[in-house]
């Protein structure tokens, strides 16, 4: 089953979501002290990721082409809206925003990385779950401590995060007929690098050091693939 590997993953993040609304009435001291801790992990975890690049230029010409595209059609607006919209239908008013804030950094915290891709691919190609797999138990413990600090907008990511691995993992079945395996291992590492610098700019919202519109610069993620496809191409 192609999407075996998606749907654990999926899972693992529902159960921890669930068990982490049984420690939310935590005192705040505690909650933004976790928070911070979160937000470091979650910086190293991009450093780890963003140093894996092989050719910069090709990571900041899709940071600019994504940036601009992103505030061109407002990318983090429409997400927001999506959360809160979300968050209209299970609570009040008051509670939209952070349910909003919850749905969008989980989603980007679980959806943007190497495991996901490398995971989806894996299952789509080689029916191998295995890293999906690894990957769900990691997000469920992620998600258990972001439940505690960022309320159940949490549980919602799982619809995000099942339909980017599992789309991959359905037009994996097809990848070897559009492109070599050369490029297809250059087109990850670059993609990874450019998502590892989108999770360091997660990280560093959570430590409330700054506040960077992390939703503009998701069509970074679309673009790397068509600067590294010319970059090969001429470079």
């Amino acid at each position: 089953m192609v999407l075996f590997g998606t749907l654990v993953n999926g899972a693992c993040i529902i159960v921890g979501s669930i068990i982490g609304l049984f420690f939310t009435k935590i005192p705040e001291r505690f909650k933004e002290t976790v928070m911070h801790g979160i937000g470091l992990a979650v910086v190293l975890i991009g450093m780890q990721m963003a140093f894996s690049t092989e050719s910069i230029i090709v990571v900041l010409m899709s940071l600019l082409s994504g940036a601009i595209i992103g505030e061109f059609i407002h990318v983090e607006e429409g997400l927001n809206r999506l959360g809160n919209w979300i968050g209209s239908k299970f609570t009040t008013a008051n509670e939209d925003f952070s349910m909003a804030q919850g749905f969008i950094t989980a989603s980007l915290i679980f959806g943007i990385g190497a495991m996901s891709i490398i995971g989806a691919l894996d299952s789509g190609i080689r029916g191998d779950h295995e890293v999906l797999i690894t990957k769900g138990v990691i997000d469920g413990f992620v998600a258990l401590v972001l439940t505690t600090t960022l309320g159940y907008g949490v549980i919602f990511s799982v619809f995000s995060v099942v339909l980017y691995e599992g789309t991959i993992a359905i037009l994996a079945t097809q990848i070897d007929n559009w492109m070599s395996e050369a490029f297809l291992n250059g087109f990850i590492t670059e993609l990874t690098s450019v998502g590892g610098l989108l999770i360091i700019a997660i990280g560093l919202n959570l430590l409330n050091l700054m506040k960077i519109r992390v939703g503009n610069l998701l069509p970074a993620l679309i673009t790397v693939g068509i600067i590294y496809y010319f970059y090969e191409l001429f470079v």
